[in-house]
């Protein structure tokens, strides 16, 4: 793995950062009128003494935890991943055994002060809003796919600080900022993968009126803690009739020492990273939120963070796929000359190139949508008003909205064009790549899973296209978001056409009749509007730059727009022959 620090040596990261980012909308969003500083001068809490007070401050404070996590990411965890990888895991009698590596690089982040980037300042945490937290899971998947979960395992506690009781938090949140205890999520059992209204495992209150869980999960993350250290599970369970569907589902706090670890998987790829099955045999539980809205509210809110996170690791293991076929290709000799200046290979390269930066620009969009409509209804509960009139507010409304479109589509887009590039880095390796001498068979085998786990692509599509209908209206979210970013540049006439052909296609799609056919073609749909939203992307990127790097990022526009636009057309003219095509079985 090239070592070097894995925030400033990437200079797309850099540019997003310093310059394409409009960090005052998100700062003014996420910390407010500075109220962890003012408490922190008034009361003096230790735990707000890094407080950002001033906008500069705050760009100041996540300049220097990216730079902190970029250090370690490249040059402590990088060169331990391809051992890591190899020792893997070890399982005996219900217990997990880890590499020492991993152990001993887990401790490096927490002593480097940066474990809990997700988790509130007040319960110990760095306080980041979800725009940095993206880019520190890219940073360390980036070194490690396994690893990068560890630490996002670890910050499980931000859905027990939004949803849990006072005392719930009070109890366990400060543990997991000093990664003293894990976090693991519980959704899926044996014979119900993302089927989640219709799980089983059930949940019962005794004589005591203590919750008991009986059942079984599987494919659970760290549903066995790290090492030495315990997890707590936050566990969907039924606590209504085995018929109630999702409003029978509720939200539970479960201590991994009260479950059986009955097995881990033999997996292709991420060897480090352990996916349990867990047992729950009248296991006590502790209710999180209110009983029945354990999917419909809370395993939802859980599972929309999970999938920006997942997007963010599949960028971080292309962008490695990426720099490493690079420096293969520069480096590799064939007929005289290094194999970076075949035309083939060129080309793949500048294709990576090109999609990492749209990969990287709706990553930062998607992240940009929950900072805008998470921390501002945030801000007013805290101020005392009431969740109805919050709902109202136009500005929740709308960053909403988009919020859960923008995640659907950035984990379908980032996932499949990340196993893309990391296919495309193994080639131009060659035969070497397909052993493991080099690391890219290791990036090639960890970013499969990315695509599947926490909703595959297919089930991403299908949260998708909804908004993307209704958001195309008249009146629709997502046309009042074009027509407001594109007002902040002035566009190429190409991505206008691709706008205006995106619309044609939602409306050809929308007069299919049948549903079945409507789903057949629900993809191009949706692939149709990425496209169109990373070309805009791009653009007003561009426009934000100055000198070579706008040159640069204008000419990437370009290529991706122009290639769009053959996606476009071939897209149509799919859904245009659906509408008189019998629905396959």
């Amino acid at each position: 793995m090239i070592e070097n620090n894995y925030f400033l040596d990437n200079q797309d990261l850099l540019e997003n950062f310093r310059s394409i980012v409009d960090w005052k909308e998100i700062i003014d969003g996420f910390e407010g009128d500075f109220r962890d500083h003012k408490e922190y001068q008034k009361n003096g809490h230790e735990e707000l003494s890094m407080a950002p007070g001033s906008y500069e401050d705050a760009l100041e404070y996540y300049k220097s935890i990216l730079e902190s996590g970029g250090d370690i990411a490249g040059k402590q965890i990088a060169p331990l991943a391809k051992d890591m990888d190899l020792e893997g895991l070890k399982y005996s009698s219900g217990t997990v055994t880890f590499p020492e590596t991993m152990k001993r690089g887990i401790n490096q982040v927490k002593e480097a002060g940066i474990l809990p980037y997700s988790i509130g300042r007040k319960h110990g945490g760095l306080g980041i809003p979800a725009t940095v937290q993206t880019m520190m899971m890219e940073l360390f998947s980036r070194a490690d796919g396994s690893f990068a979960i560890a630490l996002g395992c670890l910050n499980l506690a931000e859905t027990i600080e939004r949803f849990g009781s006072k005392e719930m938090i009070d109890e366990y949140v400060p543990k997991m900022a000093k990664g003293e205890l894990f976090g693991a999520m519980a959704l899926t059992e044996p014979n119900y993968g993302s089927d989640l209204p219709n799980l089983q495992t059930k949940a019962v209150k005794d004589e005591n009126g203590v919750w008991r869980l009986t059942g079984a999960k599987r494919f659970i993350t760290h549903g066995c803690g790290f090492g030495e250290i315990p997890a707590v599970i936050l566990t969907l369970a039924r606590t209504g009739t085995p018929t109630s569907g999702a409003r029978g589902l509720s939200f539970f706090l479960v201590k991994s020492e009260d479950v059986f670890i009955a097995g881990i998987e033999k997996k292709m790829g991420l060897h480090c990273s352990p996916t349990c099955e867990v047992v729950y045999e009248n296991t006590p539980g502790i209710l999180i939120g209110e009983e029945g809205y354990g999917l419909v509210r809370y395993s939802m809110a859980m599972m929309n963070g999970a999938r920006l996170s997942i997007a963010a690791q599949a960028m971080g293991i292309a962008t490695a796929a990426y720099t490493e076929a690079k420096k293969y290709a520069s480096e590799r000799e064939q007929f005289g000359k290094t194999i970076q200046n075949i035309p083939a290979v060129k080309k793949m390269l500048s294709s990576m190139d090109r999609e990492i930066a749209g990969m990287r620009a709706v990553l930062f969009e998607a992240s940009r949508s929950i900072d805008l409509y998470h921390w501002k209804s945030e801000r007013m509960k805290e101020e005392g008003i009431d969740d109805r009139e919050i709902k109202k507010d136009e500005g929740v409304k709308k960053w909403e909205k988009l919020a859960n479109l923008f995640t659907p589509l950035s984990k379908y887009y980032i996932t499949e064009l990340a196993n893309k590039i990391a296919y495309d880095g193994l080639q131009i390796h060659g035969g070497a790549g397909f052993t493991y001498d080099y690391d890219i068979s290791r990036i090639y085998r960890d970013v499969r899973i990315t695509n599947i786990y926490e909703g595959t692509t297919q089930l991403q599509v299908v949260a998708a296209i909804g908004g993307i209908v209704s958001g195309m209206s008249a009146k629709g979210h997502l046309r009042q978001y074009f027509d407001e970013e594109l007002s902040r540049f002035a566009p190429s006439t190409q991505l206008l056409e691709n706008k205006e052909s995106l619309e044609k296609i939602v409306e050809s799609y929308s007069a299919i009749e049948n549903s079945l056919l409507r789903d057949e073609v629900a993809f191009e749909v949706v692939q149709s509007t990425a496209r169109v939203l990373i070309g805009l992307l791009l653009e007003r990127g561009a426009s934000r730059l100055k000198a070579d790097a706008k040159d640069k990022r204008e000419r990437l526009a370009r290529e991706y727009n122009a290639e769009s636009k053959s996606i476009l057309a071939a897209n149509t003219i799919e859904i245009e022959n659906r509408r008189g095509v019998p629905a396959l079985a």
